[in-house]
């Protein structure tokens, strides 16, 4: 009877959860006033950011870029307020790539206070916040916070200078005149938080637009019970990084640092132990000692940090200039010209205090040592590994790209001590590990180019354009084929061998196809296959690849031509100042055969949710028990996204049929071409139904 309970209380919560997953709010404001003196006070302003997310600070236009952070004060009745908000810590600066513009934010949280002068013993103040916030995968539209403050002052009226007295109404005109000129940065409609889920639904399918060019069934929310959104974005990103470092656990595996020590420890084990069974316990023990050293590394890099530094590594110029060097220093390694080594103390030490101990103790500093011995081949691997898993910006990626790597490199020692037969089988070392070392270096310095691109991109220097890229990438896989068939060598590793093997030539055969597949991307190809590396299409100076579909901006003008057409409707809540819309488009919408499939099959309505233009007259709806004012086509689109799916992120499509119901969706940030192209699928199925 228990056990039912709990499942029914786990499922109550996933239902819960899931019905209110799609709504984000990832700034949290708390406010407060205090008084600092008799007649001074203090309006303090905290913003609790959500871990990955960043809000956006008022150093940059409005209106040029994303929604900055702006903060008005519509009321001060008997108060002067002494100049503006000042914040707790100085924003984050980093130049953006798609605005062409310098671009601050904050992460965490910040705090801002306003500073105020009492100039009656009674007063308010009312405060009015827009901003906006983003993250690697998703944009909120700009949003808005209102607080109102009451407060009582060590001030007689009667005191006040006669000019004073005059000099408030010149005071109030000239800040209600700033409030006028900053309408459109607090014409958002406000996104209350849901109290209760009973609340949540029974709101939601009573908001509906007061607009006569609306009919209420294009504009009533949808049913997400055929159509979920199945598209975890930090569930796949922690999945890649687990099964990308476990990959190069196994590649690390064949180096000469790590091979030859295989046979050697388990041989070791084996004859150590006095019978088998125990034998298999130390070198499971081993084997859990390395995944517990490795993952550990990855867990002081988090700590080192944190999670929002973790985050900031995926756009920042600087940390990618620095990981561009590295990469190309591992590299260099790799081809002979120096090796990466520990000092050699500290193996030695270890070694020796394996030896003074014994036990689970013993075993656990054998595998340090084994740690340490093998970094001039494995610190490379494990180097580029932290730089792709931390630059992901995930708080738990560095240790779960840790996991994997260990768990590789322990496999081999638990396998061979519990089946000492299939060492007789396993290859002998030799010259082909210097191979594997010239491939991975290749391949390093390949990689090293997306970093650099990114640094290329933020500070505009378009040095590192598609074509340059794909220059340098042809050239290197090219390079690759050619000393994989012997016709050169570095001199570290002594003269190119002509006579190769079956497997190498295989190799070659593939860096040289791919060489050959990178060719026509020179002319605007979308090359499918790289395109989460490779610079985006609009870098492209000469580019073959054609013009784009045609979109509407407005929902119930697109939806007329949908029904006329006779074509179902793709919705693309978009934005101005969303930075993953405009990667969205770059690297699905404009793969040819998915632009192929749009302009065939479907009307697009694009709606930018943070759209400044002013609607005809303004309009009132109810949203959340309250009355909301949408005085902007940007409010419009906003609302609709909210009331008719409950989500307010973007990028996000959905495909609805010319009665606005749900054929397929939704489909947010992922740059997953054939799952894009499934969700369209789908909704022409649902379609010819």
């Amino acid at each position: 009877m228990t056990k039912r309970i709990s499942l029914f209380l786990v499922t109550l919560l996933a239902v819960i959860f899931g019905l209110q997953a799609q709504i984000m709010k990832p700034v949290k404001w708390d406010s407060s006033l205090k008084m600092t003196g008799d007649a001074t006070g203090e309006i303090v302003l905290k913003a609790s950011i959500d871990p990955g997310w960043h809000l956006y600070s008022p150093d940059f236009a409005e209106g040029e870029g994303p929604q900055p952070l702006v903060i008005t004060f519509p009321k001060t009745d008997g108060v002067k307020l002494n100049g503006k908000p000042v914040p707790s810590q100085a924003p984050h600066r980093e130049m953006d790539e798609m605005f062409e513009m310098e671009l601050t934010w904050w992460t965490g949280s910040v705090t801002l206070v306003q500073k105020f002068t009492a100039t009656s013993p009674d007063f308010a103040i009312d405060v009015a916040l827009t901003y906006g916030a983003c993250n690697d995968q998703n944009c909120i539209p700009p949003s808005r916070e209102s607080f109102n403050f009451k407060g009582t002052a060590k001030v007689k009226a009667a005191e006040q200078p006669e000019s004073k007295k005059q000099e408030e109404p010149a005071a109030a005109t000239e800040e209600s005149k700033r409030a006028e000129e900053e309408t459109d940065a607090m014409l958002v409609g406000v996104l209350s938080e849901v109290d209760s889920l009973g609340t949540a639904a029974s709101d939601s399918a009573a908001a509906t637009a007061v607009t006569p060019a609306a009919p209420g069934d294009l504009w009533a929310p949808v049913s997400f019970s055929d159509n979920s959104a199945d598209n975890d974005i930090a569930g796949k990103s922690l999945l890649y990084i687990f099964l990308t470092c476990f990959l190069g656990g196994l590649v690390a595996l064949f180096t000469p640092c790590v091979w030859p020590m295989i046979p050697m420890t388990v041989s070791f084990f084996l004859k150590k132990g006095k019978d088998r069974s125990k034998s298999i316990a130390d070198a499971c023990t081993y084997g859990v000692s390395i995944i517990v050293i490795y993952v550990a590394l990855g867990l002081i890099i988090t700590g080192l940090f944190g999670a929002s530094s973790l985050n900031a590594l995926s756009t920042s110029a600087t940390c990618n200039i620095i990981f561009f060097l590295l990469l190309v220093v591992f590299a260099i390694s790799f081809f002979g010209a120096f090796e990466i080594k520990l000092p050699a103390s500290w193996s030695n030490r270890m070694d020796a205090t394996a030896e003074k101990t014994s036990g689970l103790l013993s075993i656990f500093f054998m595998a340090f040592t084994l740690t340490l011995v093998s970094f001039s081949c494995t610190g490379p691997i494990i180097g580029t590994l932290l730089v792709e898993a931390a630059s992901m910006g995930n708080v738990w990626g560095p240790a779960i790209g840790m996991l994997g790597f260990s768990t590789a490199l322990a496999l081999p020692f638990m396998l061979f001590a519990m089946f000492p037969t299939m060492l007789q089988s396993a290859p002998r070392s030799g010259g082909w590990m210097n191979t594997l070392k010239v491939v991975l270096g290749f391949v390093e310095l390949a990689l090293s180019l997306k970093f650099l691109s990114v640094a290329d991109l933020a500070y505009g220097w378009h040095v590192l354009d598609r074509e340059a890229f794909l220059a340098l990438w042809i050239v290197m896989f090219l390079l690759l084929g050619l000393y994989l068939l012997g016709k050169f060598n570095f001199s570290h590793y002594g003269p190119a061998d002509s006579s190769i093997g079956v497997f190498r030539f295989f190799l070659a055969l593939a860096s040289l196809s791919f060489t050959v597949y990178l060719i026509p991307g020179l002319w605007g190809a979308p090359l499918k296959g790289v395109s989460a590396f490779v610079p985006p299409l609009y870098t492209q100076d000469f580019n073959l690849y054609g013009e784009s579909f045609t979109e509407y901006d407005d929902f119930e003008e697109g939806m007329r031509i949908g029904a006329r057409e006779g074509k179902p409707v793709l919705i693309d809540f978009s934005g101005h100042g969303c930075v993953n819309c405009r990667k969205m488009e770059g690297a699905v919408l404009d793969d040819s055969n998915i632009k192929t499939m749009i302009t065939d099959n479907f009307v697009v309505i694009k709606l930018m949710v943070d759209e400044k233009k002013p609607l005809p007259a303004p309009m009132t709806v109810k949203e959340y028990g309250k009355d909301v004012t949408l005085y902007t086509y940007g409010d419009k689109w906003s609302y609709l996204q909210r009331s008719k799916f409950n989500a307010n992120a973007q990028p996000y499509y959905v495909i609805l049929n010319d009665a606005g119901q749900l054929l397929s969706g939704p489909f947010s940030y992922d740059e997953n071409i054939p799952a894009f192209a499934s969700f369209l699928e789908k909704g022409i199925k649902e379609y010819k139904k």
